[in-house]
């Protein structure tokens, strides 16, 4: 197995086609050798969160409505909020130093002001034991560092573009190039 990837990204090729994961940025929240999964960052439904959650559209990002985190159980609603530093709570399981999970069942009454911005998610993406590897190995993900700011983006629709256009560089293989692939590179 590689390494733990939490907190890091898994961003999509231009040759994973798969329309629930094309250009798809997700936050890896969980890996380990029993499976991963994570939150995809850049795919904003329709759906206001004030209108699922109403008690929780105040915390929201923007834009402020749900995203679609995976195909796996779209019933689900799961948060990821930031932190201006460590800290423990009961409701809160650190992704990142400034990025946890946040329960929802405790209530917007327990972030105390706290938590700043909150990001809803229908859903996420789930690997069962080596999966996500040999994902990996079959050149369906680019693994990156995440940026603080990623899950928060008030502009999702680019993640995908501006996460590679900032992979410049020896350490990240250059990745950069890639960000202005064609949708469809059978065109190219």
């Amino acid at each position: 197995m590689i390494g733990s990837l939490v907190g890091r990204l898994l961003v999509a090729t231009p040759l994973l086609e798969d329309p629930n994961f094309a250009r798809t940025v997700l936050l890896v929240c969980s890996h380990h050798t029993g499976g991963a999964f994570g939150l995809a960052l850049n795919r904003p439904r329709a759906e206001a969160v004030a209108q699922r959650l109403p008690e929780w559209s105040a915390t929201a990002a923007t834009p402020p409505v749900l995203f679609a985190g995976g195909p796996v159980q779209p019933e689900v609603v799961m948060a990821l909020g930031r932190h201006r530093g460590l800290f423990e709570a009961e409701w809160w399981s650190p992704v990142t130093s400034h990025v946890a999970l946040i329960d929802l069942r405790h209530g917007p009454g327990c972030l105390d002001g706290s938590v700043q911005p909150m990001r809803l998610f229908a859903g996420y993406a789930g690997w069962g034991g080596g999966q996500l590897e040999a994902e990996i190995a079959q050149q369906a993900w680019f693994v990156v560092d995440s940026d603080v700011e990623d899950p928060f983006t008030a502009d999702p629709e680019t993640l995908w573009h501006d996460v590679l256009a900032r992979q410049r560089g020896r350490r990240t293989g250059g990745l950069a190039i890639y960000a202005n692939a064609p949708t469809n590179h059978r065109l190219n």
